[in-house]
């Protein structure tokens, strides 16, 4: 069996488009990835184009091989959209590995480990009853109040009366995390999350800019019992490694899409498992990273929990094709089916053209005109 085609495909969903990756083979069989890249999807498309003629005439089931040469041949290394290119093609290639074999990917992985993946979808304290009501256990939200305005000594206490707001709606028996997108200083951080520090968060994610992981070592130091959550925005397992080897927090977020793909990923959370740290990576995206995810999650021992976008329907049911992977009452049960157990529709993919989105959805200034991190 030979790779004969890799072709990217662009979608439309709901937020944002989603961008497939397809491998073909010259028996048969092909496999699916996704490499979606926020404002970026144009350029990732034309990565994994650029990638194609690596792949052409090659064995897919040499997934490491192949992973260390689109990794390494191209002598410039890493970067979001090289990596995306990457993750997406090495999720169609364990695609079709496990179709080839007959198998589930996560039986290729090692066997699952657990029984189903628990889930955690987005919204405010007004969606939080809707949200319970379609059988998650656990919500995530923004801080709920604007880190870069000049009033400082007010974000501590707005933020901790949205959490309050947000733990009420919730309930006990229900977990909520806030992202604060990286949007404070260390010192900010460190006030917030003494503001909240009783109020039983689940993890307080990305305290600080993603640049300079050190930054995140005086919240770190602090001795919070709020645990500490980023990663996001790191790629592969060097880009992992100082935080991990500090121990700066207590969850790691790695995307499937951007840090390296099922292969990578795997990596980077063997290393996490050996300091304890759990992984909840991070999913905004379509039906593809989240079958992909689901196979990785149930392999490893020290995953946390998954985040799962339920405001893309119906696209997400209505692209995959036979029945769809969804949530089940907050969770998602383990698929029988070979590879990641999904095939994508690609009429349906044509019927939704690549728009192109609202930059200004994604920019951010201060009272002064002065650019803050979105």
């Amino acid at each position: 069996m030979k790779i004969t085609a890799v072709r990217p495909y662009l979608m439309r969903a709901v937020e944002r488009n989603w961008l497939f990756v397809k491998v073909e083979t010259d028996s048969g069989l092909h496999g699916w990835g996704e490499a979606s890249l926020e404002l970026k999807e144009r350029t990732v498309a034309q990565a994994v184009t650029d990638l194609e003629p690596f792949l052409i005439g090659q064995d897919p089931t040499r997934i490491e091989h192949l992973w260390q040469m689109l990794y390494r041949h191209g002598f410039w290394r890493g970067g979001v959209v090289i990596l995306s290119a990457i993750s997406g093609i090495d999720q169609a290639l364990w695609d079709l590995t496990g179709k080839a074999y007959g198998v589930p990917v996560y039986k290729l992985l090692g066997g699952a480990v657990r029984d189903r993946i628990r889930l955690y979808t987005h919204g405010g304290p007004e969606q939080v009853p809707a949200i319970r009501e379609a059988g998650f256990t656990a919500v995530k939200s923004g801080p709920g109040v604007d880190t870069s305005g000049p009033r400082h000594h007010e974000v501590a206490s707005k933020f901790a009366e949205y959490v309050r707001r947000m733990r009420a709606a919730g309930g006990d028996d229900f977990d909520v995390m806030i992202d604060n997108h990286g949007t404070s200083t260390p010192q900010q951080a460190i006030q917030m999350l003494s503001a909240v520090d009783e109020l039983g968060l689940f993890f307080f994610e990305e305290p600080c800019p993603p640049d300079n992981v050190d930054a995140i070592e005086p919240v770190a130091r602090r001795g919070f019992n709020t645990p500490l959550a980023t990663g996001e925005r790191l790629f592969t397992r060097w880009g992992y490694r100082s935080l991990i080897e500090k121990q700066l927090v207590s969850v790691i977020q790695p995307d499937l899409c951007h840090a390296g793909g099922i292969s990578e990923v795997r990596r980077i959370a063997s290393m996490a498992e050996t300091y304890y740290i759990k992984v909840a990576p991070h999913n905004p995206y379509g039906p593809v990273s989240t079958a992909a995810c689901l196979h990785l999650c149930a392999a490893i021992p020290n995953f946390h929990i998954l985040e799962y976008v339920w405001t893309n329907e119906p696209w997400r049911s209505r692209v995959q094709k036979g029945d769809p992977m969804r949530n089940e009452a907050g969770y998602l049960s383990l698929p029988d089916r070979p590879g990641l157990g999904i095939d994508l529709d690609e009429d349906v993919i044509a019927s939704r053209p690549y728009e192109l989105q609202d930059a200004t959805a994604y920019t951010r200034f201060d009272s002064e005109g002065a650019v803050a991190d979105a």
